[in-house]
């Protein structure tokens, strides 16, 4: 079941609390959205409980627990090449949990790495890397490009007023940017499961 805006709002709230520490009181929750009641917090916990976001201990003041469906989830959207740029078709692979560390759930996305052209900034194949999606990026970035159709993730460079995309990797050439190359977005952080 879908959460309303305002019970996201108290969820939020409730994540916020706990990374910071402890779990906010029913109290703590009224002051913090300016309910006039503690019973309009226990209608939205009882909410977030029932629709699977938290767990509550009774008679306990700090006693809201997140589940894992809490947690943020960020959707894999398939293999990015690091290597010969090929044609990206966007289908949801998997989703990754996190915390909302880095920005609002619909800016993020993961792809999976696949191809060595970024080994040497520590991007290796099968690496997911977290993207923010913005349409520029400065020099030095590590991006996400679409080059005539076709997606690669590489380093933006800039000289002489062009822009290109250099590997991290001596084994790969340089890719020139033209009218219709467009940045999906700037590689965040790169994440490696061990097996």
């Amino acid at each position: 079941m879908e959460l309303t805006n305002k019970q996201q709002e108290v969820l939020m709230y409730i994540r916020k609390m706990i990374r910071e520490g402890l779990p906010p009181t029913i109290r703590e929750i009224a002051a913090q959205f300016g309910f006039s009641s503690t019973g309009t917090v226990r209608d939205y916990l009882t909410a977030l409980c029932k629709k699977g976001y938290i767990l509550l201990e009774e008679k306990k003041s700090r006693a809201i627990e997140l589940t894992e469906k809490a947690m943020l989830t960020i959707p894999i959207l398939g293999r990015v090449p690091a290597g010969v740029p090929v044609l990206a078709i966007e289908n949801i692979e998997d989703y990754f949990n996190v915390d909302k560390l880095f920005a609002q759930k619909d800016e993020l996305f993961f792809l999976r790495v696949h191809g060595d052209s970024m080994i040497d900034a520590g991007i290796m194949p099968d690496d997911l890397v977290l993207v923010k999606k913005q349409p520029c990026a400065q020099d030095r970035d590590i991006v996400v490009c679409r080059v005539d159709g076709e997606v690669t993730v590489k380093i933006l460079r800039s000289r002489e007023n062009k822009f290109f995309l250099e590997p991290a990797n001596k084994n790969y050439s340089i890719i020139s940017l033209n009218e219709r190359s467009q940045i999906i977005g700037k590689v965040i952080t790169a994440v490696r499961k061990y097996v």
